[in-house]
């Protein structure tokens, strides 16, 4: 019996030392999905409660909501360079001129998103601030946030691997 017993611890050891775990680990991501969108000729519009403002929907603006852990960031066009190349200014940010100060700010969910515009003075002695304004508004997936320098809008852009023909141009008016 003893002899059978040790046979049988044996042949069990034999087997488990055959055993091997390989874990297999996928590099490719497939489901982090960025985006990027332009809202041109954007005018704000004005109430007592909100100030100079615009909202919109995502799922009208871009065809879908957000998931709730992707992050929002928002760029305004403020010029261009000589050979033409756009300059975003990344939002929210003060602005200071010869009649105070004014703030571009925004807030968003996973279903719509606010831009506003607030100062220290009358903004509609400043209409070049408020009217035919063009936004760019990038969808991150929050795992990839902390890496992106998100005031250095061409940084995000290339992190992100998102094309220019892949940004999705939609007239606001």
């Amino acid at each position: 019996m003893k002899k059978i017993t040790l046979f049988l611890v044996f042949i069990g050891m034999m087997a488990l030392q055959s055993c091997e775990v390989t874990e297999v680990y996928d590099d490719v991501d497939n489901d982090t999905i960025s985006e990027a969108f332009e809202l041109r000729n954007v005018d704000f519009g004005y109430n007592l409660d909100e100030g100079y403002f615009i909202s919109r929907n995502f799922n009208s603006t871009i065809g879908s909501n957000i998931y709730s852990s992707d992050v929002v960031l928002m760029y305004r066009l403020i010029g261009v360079t000589n050979s033409n190349a756009p300059i975003w200014q990344s939002i929210p940010r003060t602005i200071f001129n010869s009649r105070g100060e004014l703030d571009y700010d925004f807030d968003f969910s996973k279903e719509d998103f606010i831009i506003r515009v607030d100062g220290s003075y009358d903004l509609e002695l400043t209409p070049q601030y408020l009217d035919n304004q063009t936004f760019r508004i990038v969808i991150v997936p929050a795992s990839l946030i902390n890496s992106i320098d998100k005031d250095n809008y061409e940084a995000v852009i290339s992190t992100l691997k998102i094309n220019e023909s892949q940004i999705q141009k939609i007239n606001f008016n």
